[in-house]
């Protein structure tokens, strides 16, 4: 598989992007068709609407300006401070010097502190080691995906981009950049809530891998801290690829929110053959059996008490918590919608998953598409 390519965009597609917005095409489409991620269109969107320009610089405030250059004057001279004490190492240890702080300090403010030129500087770092360059690989696949990856995706990820790299290598290195995964032992908070005590049958009986798309469909609720009050996030999972097909979030566990779910979902309902869950009040009641009978969709419930009967779910939530909710402090609804749309997209379209042989949901889809065809 080809190296993933940085997108760019220029200020004119960025233009017309905020002309579609504003001529009523909705923000969520725009995300969809041209695959931008939400917190960039809507940056892109409030920023033709105040100063018309999608320059960064044209878009801060005096305050912002006169901070930027304090910033500088003080990274100035912490960086005279880490490095002075260099300035009579020999030569090649200046370029190491240089090379290890890029992250931290600007190259040419180095150069003029230890007295090297800078074309020489970049002419001897510009063909890193073959150790560099893995390094570097390693430190960008756990960047880009949310700091989330261990060593065995890491190590998938190494593939494709043609670098057979040892696990233990990678955790080496992983060590040495200081790159912790934000996986870490999951606490969890049992909510009480009321029973449901229908007869209905655990027709799914665990059977979590499916061949076909939308055969059955898996759902749970979890709860999520905004500002200081409990919201509550409902996803619904296809097993045949572990997609989420729909989400939603709101400030109670109820089926009105299970309901927002279904209406996110892409594609005729009644596509969907099996809905299971927990026994959770929420998803039994007038409301939802309207919805399932609606679409012909079958039931599927839990055992009482057994949380295994519904384990991709649990395990999906598991997933959602460590690498969405417990790396974000949302100040209101509106932003938790935004960000969990926004990690939703990632977690389909960029996320590998190891049950999946370490592709994507949706490429596993669509290789499963070619098959067929």
């Amino acid at each position: 598989m080809p190296k993933q390519q940085r997108r760019t965009f220029t200020a004119e597609f960025k233009k017309q992007m905020v002309l579609l917005y504003e001529n009523g095409k909705s923000r969520a489409d725009l995300v969809e068709e041209y695959g931008l991620t939400a917190s960039a269109l809507d940056r892109w969107i409030k920023q033709g609407q105040t100063t018309g320009s999608f320059s960064e610089k044209d878009n801060r405030s005096p305050e912002e300006n006169e901070l930027l250059t304090l910033q500088k004057e003080v990274q100035r001279l912490q960086m005279e401070n880490d490095i002075f004490k260099a300035s009579r190492a020999d030569h090649g240890t200046k370029v190491a010097i240089i090379q290890n702080n890029r992250d931290k300090y600007s190259v040419s403010a180095m150069c003029d502190v230890l007295q090297i030129a800078r074309s020489t500087f970049y002419y001897e770092a510009s063909e890193p080691s073959p150790e560099d360059k893995v390094t570097i690989a390693i430190v960008d696949i756990f960047q880009k995906n949310r700091r989330a990856y261990g060593t065995r995706k890491i190590k998938a990820k190494l593939h494709e981009r043609g670098l057979i790299v040892s696990r233990r290598r990678i955790g080496r290195i992983m060590k040495e950049q200081g790159l912790v995964s934000t996986y870490t032992v999951v606490q969890y908070k049992p909510h009480k809530t009321a029973c449901n005590e229908a007869a209905t049958a655990n027709t799914l009986n665990r059977e979590f891998n499916q061949t076909e798309s939308k055969r059955v469909v898996v759902s749970d609720l979890t709860y999520v801290k905004v500002r200081n009050e409990w919201h509550y996030i409902c996803v619904l999972i296809d097993l045949f690829n572990r997609e989420i097909i729909g989400h939603s979030a709101g400030p109670h566990k109820d089926a009105a929110l299970v309901s927002q779910a279904f209406a996110t979902v892409k594609g005729d309902l009644r596509q969907i053959q099996w809905f299971h869950t927990d026994r959770g009040s929420e998803f039994k009641n007038h409301r939802m059996d309207e919805l399932l009978e609606t679409f012909e969709i079958g039931r599927s419930l839990s055992a009482k008490g057994c949380p295994y009967d519904n384990a991709v779910a649990e395990a999906t939530y598991k997933i959602i918590k460590t690498e969405f909710v417990n790396q974000m402090n949302f100040q209101s609804l509106g932003h938790l919608e935004l960000e969990l749309y926004d990690y939703v997209h990632w977690f389909n379209q960029h996320r590998i998953h190891g049950t999946l042989g370490y592709m994507t949901p949706v490429q596993y889809r669509l290789e499963a598409l070619k098959k067929v065809v």
